[in-house]
């Protein structure tokens, strides 16, 4: 008795197992032998793929793929001339002006003050050199008024946060003849004005 309910619980274990595969594979039951007599494709689930019908299915999708450089064009600096926006102050006019935006606490003021040195022992006379210190809010305020005064204002406004720079005008045009930040290298603020001195 025992064996044949056991048999027979077996075999109904193993239809149930048997149906169980067949469900959870949903091709498994499209098996060719079990179809005798009707052609089927090698593979039942061929063409189930919603991705089967596109090489790529991400293509065209780069907002970028449309342009070789996505940010040409963007350059905030491009579109401004390198001019102030009028001449400086009578007092600065005749001789080239090389503004200093100074702080005490500045890093790159440190790295360009022997450069500084040098071009005021070498142009001494022949250039005019503005000091504008940002240190703390009494030499800012002392350097905007400075600055107001020698048509420098807006300049400052601009680039207040930038100490560390120099900058090369040209006071009768107001031109921007260079500008750099956190730059010891003499050569470029000679040439720069030795040119301006023998136009």
């Amino acid at each position: 008795m025992n064996v044949r309910y056991l048999s027979t619980l077996t075999i109904v274990s193993l239809l149930t197992l048997g149906g169980v595969a067949a469900c959870s594979n949903p091709c498994a039951a499209k098996s060719p032998s079990s179809n005798a007599g009707t052609e089927l494709p090698s593979d039942p689930c061929a063409g189930k793929n919603p991705c089967a019908a596109k090489a790529d299915p991400c293509a065209g999708k780069n907002p970028c793929a449309a342009k070789a450089d996505p940010c040409a064009g963007k350059n905030p600096c491009a579109a401004k001339a390198q001019s102030l926006s009028a001449p400086l102050a009578p007092e600065l006019q005749g001789k080239p002006v090389v503004v200093d935006i100074y702080a005490s606490w500045c890093s790159a003021c440190e790295n360009i003050a022997p450069t500084l040195s040098q071009l005021k022992d070498d142009y001494a006379g022949k250039v005019h050199f503005v000091v504008l210190d940002m240190s703390d809010r009494t030499t800012t305020a002392e350097a905007e008024a400075k600055a107001q005064e020698l048509g420098l204002g807006d300049f400052l406004a601009t680039h207040k946060s930038q100490t560390g720079m120099l900058t090369i005008v040209n006071p009768d045009t107001g031109e921007i003849l260079a500008q750099h930040r956190n730059n010891p290298t003499l050569s470029d603020y000679t040439t720069v004005l030795d040119t301006a001195l023998a136009q």
